[in-house]
């Protein structure tokens, strides 16, 4: 699949196989398949977490413990379905990471949970997206601020996934630009000429050598060749018109 995603990428700004792969992925706009597929879980998990019970039942497994404006949620503990396993089988809480070599694993929700962690940072609970105004003397925030927090949520995640491209993913030291999600504005030019300024973009173009605008004020380098135009020979005027010598 990530040979296929590099294919595409590299059909996407028509640039060289020798492009590292890292410089493809901020040309294309397109993340690695891992950190987008870790961005879609979290907007899942956002989803789920900010849901009321009655819109989508699989919030009501979330745990008690998750700061939440709504209190039907599944209990922290059920020890009675845990009797007589061993430490080493017991689910890990949605707040711990799992360790590395994976012994213990989260229960399915717990791993969703999980994702949630560095979204909550700075918020008391997470918002509680309604469909319709809610019964009166609740006392929940109004449903616009809640809403304007989700899509807050949804924003932070979005950043999250850019972080997470430009570490799984470092660029050499000789690209300078960031990852971006939105399309660059030259994309929309022809594919050819698209094509040449990521080439030049990622320093695999044979247009390198050429002088451009950009820098023309540049000291000239020596070449070894005298292009003053004394130097240069110059070619014999053609004669007048009517002033040929017939012999």
């Amino acid at each position: 699949m990530n040979g296929f995603w590099h294919r595409v990428k590299r059909w996407t700004t028509n640039n060289f196989f020798s492009t590292p792969t890292s410089i493809l992925s901020r040309e294309a706009c397109l993340p690695l398949i891992v950190s987008y597929c870790r961005y879609r879980r979290r907007l899942a998990t956002l989803r789920v977490a900010c849901a009321p019970p009655g819109a989508n039942p699989a919030s009501a497994r979330l745990r008690q413990s998750i700061p939440s404006l709504s209190s039907f949620r599944a209990k922290d503990s059920s020890r009675h379905l845990t009797v007589g396993l061993s430490s080493v089988y017991l689910p890990l809480s949605w707040r711990t990471k799992v360790p590395s070599p994976p012994i213990r694993k989260h229960l399915p929700v717990d791993a969703l949970a999980q994702l949630t962690l560095p979204l909550q940072q700075g918020l008391t609970c997470l918002p509680l997206v309604l469909h319709a105004p809610p019964p009166p003397g609740t006392n929940i925030p109004l449903p616009d601020l809640m809403r304007r927090t989700y899509q807050a949520l949804r924003s932070r995640a979005r950043n999250m996934l850019i972080q997470d491209w430009a570490t799984d993913d470092p660029a050499p030291p000789y690209y300078e630009y960031p990852p971006s999600l939105s399309p660059h504005p030259f994309m929309g030019l022809g594919k050819f000429v698209a094509g040449r300024i990521h080439q030049m973009r990622s320093a695999k173009s044979y247009l390198a050598a050429y002088p451009s605008w950009f820098d023309e004020n540049q000291p000239v380098h020596d070449t070894g060749l005298d292009q003053s135009p004394s130097s240069t020979p110059s070619s014999p005027a053609p004669p007048a018109h009517g002033s040929e010598i017939f012999c």
